[in-house]
């Protein structure tokens, strides 16, 4: 893991060395400038990696012959003798816990060691804190817009950047708020659920109900003689489109035949994608006819699925569809069945939902989740605040680029219904804000302003994660 960093930590850990000054103890801190996406706030993420990085931290005998090959010719060899001997186990690392709502400014991170091996794990933990905090946050603005019912799905695997990318967007969308992924290897390597039934190229496949062949039978749930289910399903079709007054010749008959198949091979998970053909005149009449076969053998279909056209109107004449065959027929759970959109849904689109009113239950969310198209990236940086106990502060033009120097400790203050007002950054040496105690803190952006504040909570927000080199 040592070699994931830019060449200019290599060159200053070369000049803190050769300076006697590697060994001094430092102090970094890892934050973002501004909110992102527009907004107030983001989600802490990436710690977990960041300490397994840790835990690896060493230089391999491959990766000192490497960097002898990059670094100037005038480097001394008993730089690369020392960067065989580094790891982290001297570092401690605290931090917020993974998940946690952080604010712009306010050290989610904190990283303490000798100063060359805290310069050097700076890119390593930027790399690995930045994207996972950037798509855990842009799945939690999906959440808040969808609202606590909805069941939201990850299904960017194809549109991430690359395998490394689509983990991380499946891990972080789950930390994030959302409640199932499409990826399968995602879920093994992290106990994430996986959904996914079929796509428009299974449907695309049939043509007619001949290819079921052999004739397919299936035994009802009960237990007894096993029926022809293509037969019955035919059955069904006349009827639902007699109700639903709708041309018989018109249901096309390889849809039909792919979803009587999928029934077959998944009797207890049937969900159909309605939209290959005629959502209106083919899918959902088909659909309904391999339902009800179903449910006449005792099985219950779990859901339907849009993925073009006006999802949310869509899905209210879906609705009224479902309870129409459900009130007509006598099935009085089929008016609940689930109805499942997808198609480049974007913020814009749940807010679209919201204020046409939908009958929608679950949304799967791809490329705008985990490719953050409002925000590329979330811009963290890591700075030092302290070497051999002295501040440090970074000065310069750019106002919004100046550091808070020092050591410290954050708080969150709550107020008397048990809310969270603001976060409290004070030097590490200073004593802890006590319950009752009127505070004089000054706000950030407002120079020279104090205000007075008195907490009925105060919560420290840091834990110690990494010690001795061990999680």
């Amino acid at each position: 893991m040592a070699p994931l960093a830019d060449l200019y930590q290599l060159t200053m850990a070369y000049g803190h060395w050769r300076a006697g000054r590697h060994r001094a103890p430092a102090a970094a801190e890892l934050f973002f400038r501004r909110g992102p996406f527009g907004g107030a706030l983001a989600l802490a993420a990436g710690l977990a990696e960041g300490l397994r990085g840790l835990r690896a931290f060493r230089f391999s005998a491959a990766d000192v012959a490497y960097l002898r090959s990059v670094l100037p010719s005038t480097t001394e060899d008993a730089f690369f003798d020392y960067l065989a001997t580094l790891d982290a186990s001297e570092v401690t690392v605290s931090a917020v816990p993974e998940g946690s709502v952080v604010f712009a400014r306010v050290p989610f991170l904190q990283v303490k060691g000798p100063l060359l091996v805290v310069q050097l794990l700076e890119t390593t933990l930027l790399c690995l804190v930045n994207y996972a905090s950037l798509v855990a946050t842009n799945a939690a603005r999906f959440r808040l817009l969808a609202g606590p019912d909805m069941k939201l799905m990850e299904i960017g695997l194809r549109r991430a950047q690359g395998p490394d990318g689509a983990l991380s967007a499946s891990k972080y969308s789950y930390i994030g708020g959302f409640d199932c992924t499409s990826n399968i290897l995602a879920g093994k390597l992290y106990g994430i659920p996986v959904r996914g039934t079929i796509a428009h190229s299974f449907i695309m496949s049939f043509t007619s109900l001949e290819e079921v062949q052999p004739r397919v039978s299936l035994s009802p749930l009960a237990g007894g003689e096993p029926v022809d289910l293509p037969g019955l399903a035919e059955r069904w079709l006349q009827r639902v489109c007699e109700l639903l007054r709708t041309p018989l010749e018109k249901a096309n008959q390889g849809e039909l035949a792919a979803f009587v198949s999928y029934a077959v091979t998944f009797p207890r998970d049937f969900q159909g994608l309605l939209d290959t053909y005629c959502v209106r005149r083919s899918g959902l009449p088909n659909f309904c006819a391999v339902a009800l076969a179903l449910h006449q053998l005792g099985y219950r279909a779990i859901g339907v699925r849009l993925d073009s056209g006006d999802l949310a109107q869509q899905s209210k004449e879906i609705r009224r569809v479902l309870r129409a065959c459900g009130a007509h027929f006598q099935v009085p759970w089929f008016g609940t069945i689930p109805i499942a959109v997808s198609n480049d849904i974007s913020e814009q689109s749940l807010e679209e939902f919201s204020r046409e009113g939908s009958e929608i239950d679950v949304i799967g969310v791809g490329t705008n989740l985990v490719t953050c198209p409002l925000q590329p990236s979330l811009g963290c940086v890591y700075k030092l605040v302290e070497v051999n106990g002295s501040p440090c502060l970074k000065l310069t033009e750019d106002e919004e680029k100046m550091t808070i120097p020092g050591t410290k400790t954050i708080y969150r203050l709550y107020d008397a219904a048990g809310h969270p007002f603001m976060d409290l950054m004070a030097l590490e040496e200073e004593p802890s804000p006590s319950v009752g105690q009127e505070l004089a803190v000054r706000v950030l952006g407002q120079l020279g302003e104090t205000s007075k504040v008195v907490p009925t909570t105060v919560e420290p927000l840091h834990r110690t994660y990494f010690r001795d080199g061990q999680v």
